[in-house]
């Protein structure tokens, strides 16, 4: 198995990083604007991408874990066949002025092409949330930076 890890810190209340984790509207501000579902443990959120006004993609999350302050941890249960079964984590540490979030999306079966396409794609996100909470502004989808024919 491998895994996309990153490391972002945000200048942002622990509380604040947290709920734009935790939460179906926090994710809609940096992830994708359209974002629907139970964002509570045992719920599932849905999250649909798209380009030009068409839908390129969705994944279904299942919420495994809410560690308030601490962590938010999901497993994908639909969506693109090489992310069925993975999960993906948000582990918070205030260090300083900053709040450090360790991202892990973990448990890909292999390092496919897709992979390191969703590597850049997962930075670029991380890089939203951070704009989100520093500046009030995130570049959730679709206002994304595209990087290929995959967006």
């Amino acid at each position: 198995m491998v895994d996309i890890l990153h490391r972002v810190g945000i200048k942002a209340p622990l509380n604040e990083v947290y709920k734009a984790l935790a939460t179906r509207d926090g994710v809609a501000g940096w992830w994708t604007n359209t974002t629907e579902g139970d964002a509570s443990v045992g719920g599932t959120l849905t999250f649909r991408f798209s380009a030009n006004g068409v839908e390129i993609g969705h994944m279904v999350m299942k919420v495994l874990a809410l560690e308030p302050n601490e962590r938010v941890l999901w497993q994908t249960i639909d969506g693109p066949a090489e992310w069925i079964g993975t999960q993906i984590s948000f582990e918070l540490r205030q260090e300083g002025e900053h709040v450090l979030v360790h991202f892990k999306h973990q448990g890909w079966s292999e390092p496919v092409e897709f992979m390191h396409h969703c590597s850049t794609k997962w930075a670029i996100f991380l890089m939203s949330l951070k704009s989100l909470l520093e500046t009030g502004r995130g570049a959730a989808n679709p206002n994304d930076i595209k990087i290929d024919n995959w967006n």
